[in-house]
């Protein structure tokens, strides 16, 4: 229930996608949400991020917000890796069987609108200095845009405050890992001859690049040369590239006009725990990986999308034991933050092979990976996100942890349904929802119906997209494990 001895429900930490998306869903369940931001209003047209994989797409979808996204951009389903391994997105189970090109700032400006019209209070220019937390309330030492000290208390914190993270620094939280690599260099550019695929990756042990098309004419470029390693201060211009797309790629098709160039370094780093207390970390604040696979931004959202609603739900006064949901985020989240580490780590490995027998290693990879199907789905599942399969928990039964796929239900698509923000009990033709015997829930729940005849499943949904629990109907009944339990009974 919410705590009106409070200045606010939730303090998010941090106005980058993740903290749009997390306080924008809070805010949407009916709870007072304040997101304070240390850099004054404005959002940066240039950022790192680029691609949108089709599990993320999936949860924007089910915030009505996916379909204005794929406007922005240019959806590709192609990549081509190494010169040798090609990728058929196009294959995906999605309603967005591809990686949406588009800058980072389409997504902040998507999410940032449905914050505001959600009722989320901003307070940009407003740096958190301390914090401190009690068995009730966590309270937030800020500075106010005049300079002033402002202290806020909440229920509970998120801090969604990126790589130098200020939320992580005041727990004392360690941030263990390595720098994997220096002096990588992206560009947004004009091209004066279209590259051959529409997403292409090439490394020639020495240097390696990548192109990726933003559709309105500008492409994004990322780079790096062994011969050059320098700090991230160093000065970078368009020359430089270049010479490290003829590397890697043979050709620098023309680039001209460059908008925007920068340098940076690649960390491998997580928290090891997502939770301390009251407070919580998600995206690069929990963790922080190669750009390679183009995961980071999404696997953040990712992060939003599975603790807003458990925390929606603790607040609501729904959950049955709060304490075991709040602790399924590091349960569910923390394994993902770790296999995207290794999973990109493992990529711009590749792209930096060296040796020949490195270089062997890579090519032997890439050809297996192009002649056997499941492997390669494998690999397109873990980098899309729709492979994901939470294990069995708080938040998800042995029947369940996997990702819904979109269906057609008697009140439209699935992913429509979501966008109440409670759970979804599909039940087969001719089954009344209200005598499914289901394990009972923490959340409010909604119910529809199959409009495959064929489905003979009950399938409970979380709110955000995966399976809690599955029921068959044949041959001796249903599978039972309690009853659905809320107030007012199931909605319809």
């Amino acid at each position: 229930m919410q705590d009106t001895k409070t200045d606010t429900d939730v303090l998010v930490v941090g106005s980058g996608p993740t903290g749009l998306l997390l306080a924008g869903d809070l805010a949407a369940a009916g709870l007072r949400v304040t997101l304070v931001e240390r850099r004054p209003h404005g959002i940066s047209n240039m950022t790192r991020a680029f691609g949108v994989h089709a599990r993320t797409l999936e949860l924007l979808d089910a915030r009505g917000l996916a379909d204005a996204l794929v406007r922005t951009g240019t959806p590709v389903t192609g990549l081509r890796l190494f010169r040798r391994l090609s990728l058929d997105l196009g294959r995906l189970a999605s309603r967005y069987p591809y990686l949406l090109i588009t800058p980072q700032y389409e997504v902040e400006r998507l999410l940032e609108r449905r914050a505001l019209a959600a009722g989320v209070d901003f307070r940009h220019a407003t740096p958190l200095r301390g914090l401190r937390q009690d068995a009730d309330t966590v309270t937030a030492e800020l500075t106010d845009p005049d300079g002033r000290p402002l202290t806020l208390t909440a229920g509970y914190l998120v801090g969604c405050d990126g790589v130098r993270s200020a939320v992580r620094t005041e727990l004392g939280m360690p941030f263990p890992g390595v720098s994997v690599i220096r002096s990588i260099v992206l560009a947004d550019v004009r091209l004066a001859r279209e590259p051959e695929g529409l997403l292409s990756v090439n490394g020639v042990g020495d240097a390696f690049a990548f192109i990726a098309p933003f559709g309105d004419g500008w492409y994004r470029v990322m780079g790096w040369n062994r011969e050059r390693q320098v700090p991230d201060s160093e000065p970078v211009d368009l020359d430089e590239v270049r010479e490290i797309a003829r590397r890697a790629l043979g050709s620098d098709y023309g680039m001209h006009d460059a908008r925007w160039i920068s340098r940076f370094h690649s960390d491998e780093r997580q928290a090891p725990r997502y939770r301390c207390g009251r407070v919580f970390l998600a995206g690069d604040a929990a963790h922080v990986h190669s750009p390679a696979g183009g995961q980071g931004m999404n696997t953040g959202l990712q992060d939003a999308a599975n603790l807003s609603w458990k925390l929606a739900s603790v607040l609501r006064g729904d959950a049955p034991d709060p304490e075991a949901l709040l602790d399924s985020y590091q349960s569910e989240r923390h394994p993902v933050g770790k296999n995207v580490l290794r999973s990109s780590g493992a990529l711009v490995r590749l792209a930096m092979a060296h040796n020949p027998l490195e270089r062997a290693a890579r090519a032997l990879a890439t050809g297996l990976l192009n002649s056997l199907d499941p492997a390669s789905d494998k690999v397109m599942g873990m980098l899309s996100g729709t492979g994901l399969r939470y294990g069995a928990g708080a938040a998800a039964h042995r029947s369940g942890g996997h990702r819904a796929p979109d269906a057609g239900l008697d009140r439209g698509r699935l992913y429509e349904l979501l966008r109440e923000g409670d759970f979804v009990l599909v039940a087969p033709r001719g089954r009344d929802a209200a005598t499914i015997a289901t394990p009972r829930v923490p959340g409010r729940v909604t119910t529809a119906t199959w409009t495959d005849p064929a489905r003979h499943t009950a399938t409970l949904i979380r709110p955000d997209g995966y399976v809690y629990w599955e029921g068959e109907t044949r041959p001796t009944g249903w599978r039972t494990a309690g009853m659905i339990r809320r107030r007012g009974g199931i909605r319809r």
